[in-house]
C-alpha cells in the first residue's frame, strides 16, 4: 500500500493532482485553510492509492511525497 503525504502550508490549492488522480481520491480540503490561505490538497481514501505518483508529478510546488 503507497502512503501519501502532503506539505499543506506549501500548497497552493491549484488542484492539478486532484485532476490527476486516476483512483479519483485527492480533493482540495473543504474546511482546511493554510498558511497561503489555500484549500490544499488532501487525500480521502488512502488505502485505495495505487502509488503511480501522477499527483506527484502534476505538482508544481513539489508538496506531493509517494512512498511505496
Amino acid at each position: 500500500m503507497a502512503k501519501l503525504t502532503f506539505k499543506t502550508d506549501f500548497c497552493k490549492g491549484c488542484g492539478l493532482c486532484v485532476d490527476a488522480c486516476p483512483k479519483k481520491i485527492l480533493r482540495l480540503a473543504p474546511e482546511v485553510i493554510n498558511k497561503k490561505g489555500h484549500h490544499p490538497a488532501e487525500i480521502v481514501d488512502q488505502a485505495a492509492c495505487i502509488g503511480c505518483a501522477c499527483c506527484a508529478m502534476m505538482c508544481p510546488d513539489c508538496v506531493i511525497t509517494v512512498e511505496r
